[in-house]
């Protein structure tokens, strides 16, 4: 019996999985096109996966050579001979595995070789007589990058001679890894194995700038995932509403592979097989709370990278409108660890999907002590009032953190509130629906003004719009703006939290339910 898999690379015949035949097909052109290109993805994407079908695609044309960085010892990177002499090591390993001759396979290793001149001068012998392709998995994994830049220097340098006849060097080279060759610098710098010369630095200047554009989307769409789920149901006989369960797992992942195939295998071993929109939901909140490998990278990466940590806080916690741009390096950092991506509206800066809008923000309130610290004033007894028989009272827990807002009001300015003010309502309702719940910003919608908030408790949906006052006209607008995101939704009832830090406030009916159409809106003023 299959599984669904989450460590490691995924075989077809043992684990579910996505189709990604199309995905080799273009990669495979770009072989044959003699392209050098990097397969930058975020972790747990399925580059490994990808490069282990694509050496079986190629092997009968090809001399494949498929091996890793991951594995090697920190002492293979000390020195230009250490490298050279780990590097045709692995070489020679990878090619017990296939066809080629004995006598090809000895002639891999060559002691001699001390260093990368000689090891140029070695690669043209290997290289003359056959068509050989190079992958190299997890480029990015070594401690000192230095040594792997001048190994690509002279990769680049044999690749332009070959353009012009001057060389015999590999048919194509592909290199995968989390880290673009570009950000490896980058990394150095944060890991202290490198200093800039200046303030401009090398940092971005590339030794592989003759690599072509890798463009191909390694993520899962609906269909591909329903394709899997069509699979799996063929070999358990058990009844799912495919296109319905694919469409939700896509909601909360945005095809995020790791992401897609754990809340499947929660699903399959953890709660009972029951394919059911409660049961994605259990799992996505299983998903949310785990401290596994990708939430463990993501926390560590927003402590060592401050400004990213503050680009993602400006447009979660401050709804801060960034236009997409990577030339800007922390936008570029936040895109290639899979946090951030263009967005549909103006081409803003949005998180990349629901469980990492969800986990950053949980984070965020937590590392905030100022907002935190209201968590203790939420009490039991607040929690029985709101929640009766597992159904979920938005408008009494809304009223209740007006009441809780007033009575800290005194305590702080209105700039603090203006700066704060949705964070302490996200503070408040956090342990209210936790265990059966959880809530998630739509970053796409969000503004300085405005932000919207989806809450998921059990079966219920709640869609809240959080807006600071901005002239008479706020309800008007506020109400647009609400049913418009309703109607993406398919929701009747929304509520709207309306923060008004106008001194001496007399001007807003401070609670009250209104109908437009077939829908309606609870609106509240803090």
């Amino acid at each position: 019996m299959r599984k669904f898999k989450v460590n490691g690379p995924c075989i077809h015949t043992e684990d579910y999985m996505v189709d990604i035949t199309d995905n080799l097909n273009k990669i495979t052109e770009m072989v044959k096109a003699r392209l050098y290109f990097v397969i930058n993805r975020p972790r747990q994407y399925g580059k490994s996966t990808t490069l282990g079908y694509l050496k079986r695609m190629l092997k009968d044309e090809y001399v494949v050579i498929s091996i890793s960085f991951g594995g090697l010892e920190d002492e293979s990177f000390e020195t230009s001979q250490n490298f050279c002499l780990s590097f045709m090591k692995l070489v020679r390993e990878s090619l017990e595995f296939t066809n080629v001759s004995d006598e090809y396979k000895k002639a891999w290793f060559n002691k001699d070789v001390n260093d990368f001149t000689e090891l140029s001068i070695h690669i043209t012998r290997m290289c003359k007589d056959r068509p050989v392709v190079l992958m190299i998995d997890e480029v990015d994994q070594t401690s000192n990058n230095r040594i792997f830049l001048k190994f690509l220097s002279k990769l680049r340098d044999k690749y332009i001679a070959r353009v012009f006849g001057d060389d015999y060097t590999f048919h194509s080279v592909i290199l995968a890894g989390v880290y673009d060759i570009k950000n490896i610098k980058q990394k150095l710098i944060n890991e202290g194995y490198y200093v800039p010369q200046t303030t401009e630095g090398k940092r971005h200047n590339s030794p592989w700038n003759i690599a072509a554009n890798f463009d191909i989307d390694m993520s899962f769409n609906p269909k591909g995932i329903e394709s899997m789920l069509k699979e799996y149901q063929n070999e358990t006989n058990i009844l799912i509403d495919t296109e319905l369960i694919s469409n939700e797992i896509y909601k909360y992942t945005s095809g995020y592979p790791f992401l897609v195939s754990y809340i499947c295998k929660l699903i399959d071993e953890k709660l009972d097989r029951d394919w059911s929109l409660e049961s994605i939901l259990k799992a996505v909140k299983i998903v949310i709370t785990d401290k596994g490998t990708l939430s463990d990278d993501l926390i560590k990466n927003l402590e060592t990278y401050k400004e990213l940590y503050t680009l993602l806080y400006s447009i979660l916690i401050n709804g801060k409108k960034i236009i997409f741009d990577t030339h800007d390096p922390n936008i570029d950092l936040g895109n290639m660890f899979g946090y951030i991506k263009m967005g549909n509206v103006n081409s803003m800066t949005i998180v990349t999907n629901r469980i990492f809008e969800t986990i950053m923000t949980n984070y965020f309130i937590t590392r905030d002590s100022i907002a935190s610290s209201f968590d203790e004033k939420i009490a039991d007894t607040l929690y029985n009032n709101i929640v009766k028989n597992n159904l979920f009272d938005m408008e009494l827990c809304l009223c209740r953190f007006s009441d809780h807002y007033r009575e800290i009001y005194n305590e702080f300015d209105a700039p603090f509130f203006e700066k704060h003010g949705r964070l302490l309502f996200i503070t408040y309702l956090k342990p209210l629906i936790n265990g059966k719940g959880f809530y998630h910003l739509e970053s796409q919608f969000t503004d300085y003004r405005r932000m919207d908030l989806v809450v998921d408790y059990l079966q219920e949906q709640f869609i809240i719009e959080l807006k600071i006052w901005d002239g008479e006209k706020i309800k008007e607008n506020a109400y647009e703006q609400l049913l418009g995101y309703m109607n993406t939704k398919n929701a009747t009832i929304g509520y709207l939290l309306i923060f008004d830090f106008r001194k001496n406030k007399d001007k807003l009916q401070r609670t009250e339910w209104i109908q437009i159409g077939d829908k309606k809106i609870f609106s509240i003023v803090v």
